[in-house]
């Protein structure tokens, strides 16, 4: 306000407004004040107010809490009274309620005393149920006498109905069921009173049908020979006969019941037994194609079964469209349509098994769910396994015989036919069996699988033991070939038998996998390729033999001069250059490198050993000869460029200087001056004998010191 002394002429007027502004603000503070002074005393006169209303609401409080306390006692005075009058109408219900409750019951009693001296068999099972339901009510007063004298009069009732029923039962069969016209319904309606009975009065009710049932069905084959196929669709006629015959006396059981689904359980298990009965005692033989047709007939037969018993009918039997050529030959089932069937075929096992041991089973829980897979079929499977065996072991020989040990301009992996075929044979019984069985079934044929692979590895095995002593083995171009295929045949069944040991594993039973395996398989295979590449490799050692005596011919302890590699180097050279080719051609590059490491470490050897069967050897021949050495070592090392296959150049060239290092080791002591023979000797071979050092002295013509 004041930035400058000219300014300051202004201070006066700004004081003048200042104190005008002061005074104004004065004036509003005290026109403030005295209205609030007088709120003050308002505010007092309204708190006495306030005070004197309180002290009255509290004194009307405690006349309402005493008012109230007064009316509770009234009323509690007048409810006690009532009380009394309320247990007491509650006693006597109690007892009135158990009285009228008796009284029904004696007279239940009486009226079901005479309709079951009359039969009257639909009434007395209502009034039984009614009875039985009274009962309840006394189960605390068991030890009444009133209450003892009803249940005996009950059970005598019981005793009663149940032989009227049982007596009307054994009627049935003996012509009497055509003779009354209401007999039937009459028994239907002795059902109802059977479920109104104990659960034990039903089991023997139905126990003793199903004797007498299946006692008729079993006198039907009473004497009978059964050692034919043929007798199985015998049986099943007989068993479609029996139902079709006996479908209107079997109605009159209740449907929660399941005697016809019962019944049939029993006749198939009787069954099971003779169809067992004829596999064992059968006169002739049969071929799988056989058995395969009867499994195909009893699956129909069972799918029949289920379908009549739980409200449908098939479209179509599986296998209809299968051809029926039973000669052993033209049989040829469809695994695809057989595989519907087996697929379900022990999904149940353990349900079929419990059904059996009781006899019927009660279907209510699984929803009326009738399973009559596998009941007969499951006595072919221990069959079906031997003559699989037998038919793949005849495969298996079939096949070698009619091996051409060649093999097509198509076959892009060199195998031989019969590996192929032979796997053919074992996936189609593999296909068949998954699809009927996934537990010991399987696991035994897996076990049959194991036998007929380890023949075979036995057949190449052999077939490899050409003429000749275990160093010197003959072969020419074609055994060349036919060997090569073996190691690729044998290759194949390695790796084709462990996949089909993981995939059986992965579907088996988990109780059976620990015990799937085909490392024995695959370990005899294995022999077959290692005993095909070793065979090879003598068979090119011995076409090696001819070089080899022309080395030790020649006079190395006379040689003037040192020329070109030696013609012998010339002749091994051209050895391999017909031979490596093909083999390189037909082998895979992991077998031909171990081949040509077998081949370089057999060569190395012999050239080494090769060196000591010389007489003399002078410095010329030495120099001569380890040319020849350095030459071999070139051969050995550009044979993989001979074919089109490669190997892991760095350790093949390795491996070769390795095995061609201790010829030239030799023929290096040899070159090495008269005084320092030993010096050299032993820088060569650290671990070098006496012995062996007099061997390569006596090629130098020295005398060891």
């Amino acid at each position: 306000m004041f930035p400058a002394e000219a300014y300051l002429l202004g201070l006066k007027p700004l004081m003048q407004r200042i104190h005008h502004e002061m005074h104004q603000i004065d004036a509003t503070i005290l026109a403030t004040v005295r209205p609030q002074r007088n709120s003050v005393n308002k505010a007092k006169e309204d708190l006495a107010n306030a005070t004197l209303a309180a002290r009255e609401l509290s004194h009307n409080i405690q006349e309402i809490n005493s008012n109230d306390e007064k009316s509770e006692a009234t009323v509690q005075e007048i409810c006690r009274d009532i009380k009394k009058l309320d247990f007491a109408k509650k006693n006597i219900t109690t007892v009135i309620t158990p009285i009228h409750r008796l009284t029904m019951l004696v007279s239940a009693v009486v009226q079901l005393q005479g309709m079951a001296s009359n039969r009257q068999y639909k009434e007395a099972a209502a009034q039984l149920e009614a009875v039985n339901q009274l009962l309840n009510h006394f189960e605390r007063n068991w030890d009444v006498p009133i209450i003892t004298d009803v249940r005996e009069k009950l059970e005598n009732i019981k005793q009663l109905l149940k032989s009227h029923v049982f007596s009307d039962f054994s009627s049935l069969g003996t012509g009497k069921e055509t003779e009354e016209t209401n007999f039937l319904k009459k028994l239907s309606h002795s059902c109802l009173v059977v479920d109104a009975l104990e659960p034990s009065v039903r089991e023997e009710l139905v126990t003793n049908f199903c004797s007498r049932e299946l006692t008729s069905y079993e006198q039907k084959f009473l004497g009978a020979e059964l050692t034919k196929l043929d007798e199985i669709q015998r049986i099943y006629n007989q068993i479609n006969c029996h139902i079709r015959t006996n479908q209107e006396i079997w109605k009159i059981f209740p449907a929660s019941w399941h005697v016809p689904y019962g019944l049939c359980i029993k006749m198939c298990k009787i069954t099971r037994d003779q169809v067992e009965s004829i596999m064992v005692n059968m006169k002739e033989k049969p071929t799988v194609a056989r058995l395969l047709q009867e499994l195909k007939r009893t699956l129909n037969f069972e799918l029949e079964l289920e379908m009549k018993f739980g409200g449908g009918v098939p479209t179509k039997n599986i296998g209809d469209d299968i051809e029926e050529t039973v000669d052993g030959e033209n049989y040829s089932p469809n695994v695809s349509e057989i595989h519907m069937m087996y697929e379900m075929k022990f999904a149940a096992n353990h349900d079929l098994v419990e059904t059996q041991k009781t006899g019927i089973k009660d279907l209510s829980d699984s929803g009326g769910r009738f399973n009559f897979r596998g009941i007969i079929s499951s006595c072919f499977e221990p069959h079906l396994i031997p003559y699989i065996e037998e038919e793949l072991m005849q495969c298996l020989e079939k096949v070698v015989q009619e091996e051409t040990w060649d093999i097509d301009e198509e076959n892009l992996n060199n195998i031989l036919s019969s590996s192929r075929e032979l796997f053919l044979a074992i996936k189609k019984s593999y296909d068949k069996c998954k699809a009927l069985t996934k537990n010991l079934t399987l696991f035994k044929l897996f076990k049959v699988f194991q036998r007929v692979l380890q023949a075979y590895a036995t057949k190449l095995f052999f077939k490899l033991s050409t003429g000749g002593t275990h160093k010197q083995i003959k072969v020419s171009g074609i055994d060349e070939r036919v060997i090569c295929y073996i190691v690729n045949s044998a290759e194949y069944c390695c790796k084709t038998s462990g996949d089909l040991a993981e995939e059986v594993s992965t579907i088996i039973d988990p109780h059976y996998a620990d015990g799937v395996d085909m490392s024995e398989v695959q370990d005899k295979f294995s022999c077959v390729i290692t005993k095909a590449l070793m065979t090879l490799v003598r068979g090119l050692e011995t076409k090696f033999d001819t070089e080899m005596q022309e080395m030790a011919r020649v006079s190395w302890g006379t040689l003037e001069s040192v020329g070109d590699h030696s013609q012998y180097v010339n002749g091994i050279y051209t050895i391999l250059k017909n031979s490596v080719p093909v083999l390189g051609e037909l082998l895979t590059p992991v077998y031909f490198q171990f081949f040509l490491e077998k081949l370089a470490s057999s060569l190395g050897l012999r050239f080494y050993a090769n060196i000591f069967r010389c007489k003399k050897i002078s410095e010329t021949g030495a120099q001569q000869m380890l040319l020849d050495t350095q030459a071999m070592e070139m051969i050995l090392l550009n044979i993989p460029s001979l074919d089109r296959q490669t190997v892991s150049a760095a350790s093949y060239s390795e491996f070769v200087k390795r095995q061609m290092s201790r010829a030239e080791a030799v023929l290096k002591v040899i070159l090495s001056p008269i005084d320092s023979v030993a010096n050299t000797y032993s820088a060569l071979f650290p671990k070098g004998t006496h012995m062996k050092l007099q061997r390569i002295l006596d090629l130098k013509a020295i005398l060891a010191f």
